[in-house]
């Protein structure tokens, strides 16, 4: 546009995109080649944050035991015990998680499930 010319009332933009499910939220997919933003997964952030916490907690000696702790916060011990695995994993995975740069694969459920401690197993399947 130059200075003379008038501001058009629209503008029409089309970009290719698609729509995905991601941990059962909808996701726009970009093209092949186009870069997409990642944004931080809260729910995995807080994740880990609980995770943290309650490892703190249990150190501390604050309480005793995973039940003891599971029964003040409300929930369930076995659920308890799933996020705690959290803390083990590796230190560039908890912070590609709190960057949001973590892989689409990698999602709270993914996570929950049992992993490999070797941070470089961790790695390759979070890749």
């Amino acid at each position: 546009m130059n200075r003379g010319a008038p501001i058009p009332d629209t503008v029409t933009l089309h970009m290719p995109f698609r729509v995905v499910k991601r941990g059962g939220r909808k996701e726009m997919q970009m093209p092949d080649g186009a870069v997409q933003p990642r944004r931080t997964d809260n729910t995995l952030v807080k994740a880990l944050a609980r995770a943290f916490r309650w490892k703190r907690m249990l150190d501390s000696g604050e309480f005793a035991t995973i039940t003891e702790l599971a029964e003040r916060e409300g929930i369930a011990p076995s659920y308890m015990t799933r996020v705690l695995r959290l803390t083990l994993l590796s230190p560039d995975n908890v912070e590609a998680i709190l960057d949001g740069k973590q892989g689409p694969a990698v999602t709270l459920a993914r996570v929950l499930e049992p992993f490999p401690l070797e941070w470089e197993e961790q790695r390759q399947l979070f890749a």
